[in-house]
């Protein structure tokens, strides 16, 4: 797999939210329950419609990049679009995720599929922080989060910030010290976000007491 360095602008991507559903099922069964007049089952559909999107608008999605790619095949070469989306619901649960098609918007919904798919759960503290310092890897790519107080917002830049933006974490300090691809940079986050444990959880796994921790 070669990739070319010709990069979509992703202000001209529709956003993950905007990639249109298969609605077509949908909308011929609700055409049947107009035509026999069923007001109640229609109002039934309607309630567990508003449940599904209840539990869809609390998720929210990130392109970080869209780059168009290649690949040698027999016949020469074959082109696609390859979209990196983090997905996160703003409460503790963050995930990367990585689609290839061959246009844009199949692109982002393979991403988002992929990204939650591989969520990780982050403790927060109840300034909106993280409990301790954190350090992940993934290639070439190394990145260190650190707590901050409170007010000091996330600073933080690239792929990193939309990470720690996304999981909900408002006060906190990182810094890339390796690569600068986004989506290694973006891995090297999440691992460093699953890495993290909270006081208590540390206590039970060394088998000692909590306030041995904060001595």
């Amino acid at each position: 797999m070669t990739e070319t360095n010709d990069q979509v602008q992703t202000s001209n991507v529709p956003a993950a939210a905007d990639v249109p559903a298969a609605a077509g099922g949908q909308q011929e069964r609700r055409g049947r329950s107009e035509g026999r007049g069923g007001g109640d089952r229609r109002g039934g559909r309607g309630r567990d419609g508003r449940r599904g999107q209840e539990r869809d608008s609390e998720w929210q999605e990130r392109v970080v990049q869209i780059r168009r790619v290649s690949k040698t095949v027999k016949g020469g070469k074959k082109m696609s679009f390859r979209a990196i989306v983090v997905v996160g619901n703003e409460k503790g649960q963050v995930g990367v995720g990585v689609g290839k098609a061959g246009d844009v918007i199949g692109a982002v919904r393979k991403g988002v599929a992929d990204g939650k798919k591989h969520l990780v759960k982050v403790p927060l503290t109840r300034h909106s922080s993280i409990p301790t310092l954190s350090n992940g890897h993934d290639g070439a790519a190394s990145v260190l989060i650190r707590p901050a107080a409170p007010g000091t917002g996330v600073i933080a830049g690239g792929s990193i910030r939309t990470v720690l933006e996304l999981a909900g974490i408002k006060n906190v300090l990182a810094k890339r010290l390796g690569s600068k691809t986004p989506l290694n940079n973006a891995r090297a986050a999440i691992d460093a976000l699953g890495l993290l444990r909270t006081h208590k959880e540390t206590a039970q796994e060394r088998g000692i007491s909590l306030e041995q921790i904060y001595s």
